[in-house]
């Protein structure tokens, strides 16, 4: 029963944020596998919902505001997301500011909810293998989790 704990803290903790959920994992002594399956699917659940909660505020928003489904196009942050785009967004948000503040800027953007979405589910992966397994090398070194 304790491991079901373990287990549902750390898919809420991955919906928040998936850099405190990892090293959480190994705290409460789950496997490296369940740690970084649990903490990726707290993260891919956050990224779902917001990205198709999202898409329809930011649709109503830009319309109420702009009279038309197209935002702005200007500003710095539009530079980049020209230059970088989902696959950048997708790729890099988990490890800069995480998955739910990636999809919703993404959203913010105008990016296709799909497109946005399988990215983002990537990275998260990518992310959640690469810092649980440096985790576990970390604990391996200090000779912590043995």
């Amino acid at each position: 029963m304790e491991i079901l704990y373990s287990v549902i803290i750390i898919f809420i903790v991955g919906i928040m944020e998936l850099w405190l959920a990892v090293p959480l994992g190994f705290v409460f002594n789950l496997s490296p596998l369940s740690t970084a399956f649990f903490s990726a699917l707290g993260s891919i659940t956050a990224a779902v919902i917001v990205t198709f909660s999202g898409a329809e505020l930011r649709s109503k928003f830009i319309k109420w505001r702009y009279g038309t489904n197209k935002g702005p196009k200007r500003g710095r942050i539009y530079e980049i997301w020209k230059k970088y785009g989902v696959i950048g967004l997708g790729l890099l948000s988990p490890l800069f500011f995480g998955a739910p503040l990636g999809a919703a800027l993404g959203i913010i953007l105008g990016a296709d909810k799909y497109p946005l979405l399988l990215w983002m589910i990537l990275g998260i992966i990518i992310w959640s293998v690469g810092l649980t397994t440096a985790v576990f090398l970390g604990f391996i070194t200090l000779n912590v989790y043995l």
